[in-house]
């Protein structure tokens, strides 16, 4: 199950399309004059403290990083691109958001606020020298959370609600951390390159889990807690296609989607049922061309959804215990080439953009989560203090078992967190499991420090193959974000659930449910 960036400031460059940012604060030890001749300290940790307070105590309250002026153009021309819709804060992004490629014509190095690493090592010293030098920043967050809810079952009581689906507790999401060079996508003469390594631990790694990569813990062992790295690629820029190209390869942010798995990249703190059960991360490769200024072409070839190469090798599994001969074959079926396009069209003006995409499409048979995706994403500016998000799609998995059928024979025998499989019809032992979404937010920028969410949504799991639940849902939330400055943001919300056909809530005993939450993100 999903069961995981551009902007002005420090966390739009977390996201699957990164854009330009001013340049982050600038410690005195930055600004210092080194004498010339004068070798460089290797490390100068006497003023990491004092460093440190200023970076945040220098932003605080306002709506931006420092800036440095001395920064090259962070945007080509809007001659060239729609000029940058939103603003960030209070937005998770300035361009509208689109997944597997740095922001062509809007990325440049060295861009992003990263407050500890310049407290860390300053310019002024070897280390801090050598990564400015290479365009290299280390940065992150941590994204900590609390809920009151009506469920009154205890573990995983809010599910299939997502990110607080445990019910009255507070808890570590996600600490993240990033080691990234962004490749220079503004200009147009010579080829850069970019890489990210990102890790994260906390409650939220059972959503990013892809099989086959650190999945024990979950798959197996279903540990509350626990660590993944859901973003390992490299991307090259090759300026000389059209208006440019970036190919990314590795693991990597599925393409589609309003949302995304880590926390500054989302309106509110939770996530819709429309993004917990789709596609999270795929591995392979992604080539994004800029056609012209309005258009952008994507295409992709991975091994799947939530799944890794090498998950194809064909193998036996037996219980010890039992000695019972398990599945014999490929360990997840839905390990194989899979396709994705996409194709992003956005007005001369930048306010309108719709993202139409395919994503994953193989044969579609049941695996881990080999989704077949179909949908689009949308949005409208109406003004500088209005706009809408909204996204719709159709997914399903071929040949999946009926409940009655049971894990026996399959590569799935002894998960603790196995796929879910299907409510078929009467007599059928498999079937095509489908589900069909439609989601909205409605977004007020107060101030530019402040913004109002509404979001609501349809999501029909027909077969109760996503949720567990054969049940059409309908859910709406209010939230609001709060930015104390571009590096701490807190998000309260209230969100109440329907499931219309069936109990879903409360471990499978009510129709309805009403979850009070927040969450606190602290960039560093």
């Amino acid at each position: 199950m999903r069961s995981l960036l551009g902007r002005t400031t420090f966390a739009c460059l977390l996201s699957a399309s990164p854009v330009a940012l001013s340049a982050g604060p600038v410690a005195a030890a930055d600004m210092a004059p080194v004498m010339t001749g004068q070798p460089l300290p290797m490390f100068d940790f006497g003023g990491v403290f004092t460093r440190l307070y200023h970076n945040y105590a220098d932003e605080y309250g306002k709506d931006a990083p420092v800036s440095d002026p001395t920064a090259p153009p962070g945007r080509r021309p809007v001659s060239q691109m729609p000029a940058a819709p939103e603003t960030s804060p209070p937005y998770p992004f300035t361009d509208w958001p689109f997944g597997g490629a740095s922001t062509i014509g809007a990325t440049i190095p060295n861009s992003v606020d990263t407050p500890l690493q310049s407290a860390l090592f300053p310019t002024s010293t070897k280390p801090g020298k050598f990564l400015a030098d290479n365009h290299i920043q280390v940065y992150g967050w941590v994204d900590v959370s609390a809920n009151v809810s009506t469920a009154k079952t205890g573990y995983a009581g809010n599910n299939p609600a997502a990110y607080d689906y445990t019910p009255d507790i507070a808890q570590l999401d996600q600490a993240v951390l990033y080691i990234e060079r962004l490749p220079d996508t503004v200009q147009q003469d010579h080829v850069d390159w970019g890489f990210r390594i990102s890790g994260i631990y906390g409650e939220n790694y059972r959503y990013t889990t892809a099989l086959g990569v650190f999945s024990n813990q979950y798959v197996i062992h279903n540990h509350f807690t626990g660590y993944d790295m859901p973003m390992v690629y490299g991307e090259i820029y090759l300026p000389y296609i059209a208006q440019g190209a970036v190919i990314r390869f590795g693991r990597y942010i599925s393409i589609p989607d309003i949302e995304a798995q880590l926390a500054p990249n989302n309106y509110t703190y939770t996530h819709s049922l429309t993004y917990t059960f789709d596609n999270y991360t795929n591995t392979g490769v992604v080539t994004s061309v800029k056609i012209n200024k309005n258009v952008l072409l994507q295409f992709e070839i991975s091994s799947g959804t939530e799944t890794v190469p090498w998950n194809a090798k064909h193998i036996s599994l037996v219980n010890p215990t039992t000695g019972f001969q398990g599945y014999a074959g490929p360990r997840d079926p839905g390990t194989q080439p899979s396709f994705s396009t996409c194709l992003q069209l956005q007005s001369d003006s930048g306010n309108d953009n719709i993202y139409p995409c395919v994503n994953a499409i193989n044969n579609g048979t049941w695996g881990y989560n080999n989704l077949q995706w179909y949908g689009f994403t949308y949005y409208h500016k109406f003004n500088d203090r209005l706009h809408f998000s909204f996204e719709s799609y159709f997914e399903y998995e071929n040949n999946v078992p009926d409940v009655s059928q049971g894990y026996g024979n399959t590569a799935f025998a002894y998960d603790v967190n196995p796929p879910l499989e299907a409510h078929c019809h009467t007599g059928q032992t498999a079937c095509t499991a489908k589900a069909f979404a439609a989601l909205g937010y409605l977004n007020y920028k107060i101030t530019p420090l402040d913004n109002l969410t509404l979001r609501a949504e349809f999501y029909d799991d027909y077969q109760g193959q996503r949720t567990g639940t054969a049940t059409r849902y309908t859910e709406q939330t209010i939230g609001f974000q709060h930015w104390f400055s571009p590096s701490i943001e807190l998000r309260p919300e209230v969100a109440f659930y329907q499931a219309l056909d069936a109990p879903a809530f409360d471990n499978g005993t009510k129709h309805d449910l009403i979850v009070g939450s927040t969450d606190l993100i602290f960039h560093f």
